[in-house]
C-alpha cells in the first residue's frame, strides 16, 4: 500500500503543548504518576463481633424470614464470617473473639529466647578464652626457647 502524500502546511514537529502533556503523563521511570490507594481490610473488635453474633441470634429467634440475611447485608459481612465468630464465641466466650496476631505462635517465650542468647554469647566467650590461653602458653614456650626471662607478676600482700 503506498504512503499518503505529506501535506506541506502541516507541522511535522509536535507543538509545545503536546510535549508538555507527554512529560506530565510519564515520570522518570516511565510509570504514571497517578496512583490508586489500595483498600484496607476491615477489622472488627471483640465487642463488635459479640454485638453482631448476639444480633444474629436475636434475628434467628425472631423467626422472621430473611432477618438474618438482612442483618448480614446491613453489617456488610459474609455468613462464613458470622459462622467463624460463632465458633470462636462458643470456644472461648468474649476472649475467643479477640483478634490475634496472624502467623505461627513463637516456639520460645521471651525468657527462653534471652536464655538462648546468653548461652550462645557464653560459648563465644569460652572459645575466645581458649584461644587466648593457647597464645599465652605459646608465648611462654617461645620465651623458654629463646632464653628470655619473663617479667614476674607483682606480689600481692
Amino acid at each position: 500500500m503506498p504512503k499518503p502524500p505529506q501535506v506541506p502546511d502541516r507541522k511535522l514537529a509536535p507543538d509545545d503543548g503536546e510535549v508538555e502533556r507527554k512529560r506530565r503523563e510519564s515520570s522518570t521511570n516511565g510509570a504514571s504518576q497517578e496512583s490508586v490507594q489500595g483498600k484496607t481490610r476491615r477489622q472488627f473488635s471483640a465487642s463488635e463481633k459479640l454485638r453482631v453474633v448476639k444480633a444474629a441470634e436475636a434475628a434467628l429467634a425472631s423467626g422472621e424470614r430473611g432477618a438474618l440475611e438482612a442483618l448480614l447485608r446491613q453489617e456488610g459481612i459474609y455468613s462464613s464470617q458470622l459462622s467463624a465468630w460463632r465458633q470462636q464465641f462458643g470456644a472461648g466466650g468474649k476472649a475467643g473473639l479477640a483478634s490475634r496476631k496472624p502467623g505461627r505462635k513463637p516456639k520460645h517465650s521471651p525468657r527462653d529466647r534471652e536464655l538462648l542468647a546468653v548461652t550462645k554469647q557464653n560459648e563465644i566467650l569460652r572459645r575466645k578464652l581458649r584461644v587466648a590461653e593457647a597464645l599465652i602458653a605459646l608465648q611462654k614456650k617461645l620465651h623458654e626457647v629463646l632464653g628470655l626471662t619473663l617479667p614476674e607478676p607483682p606480689e600481692e600482700s
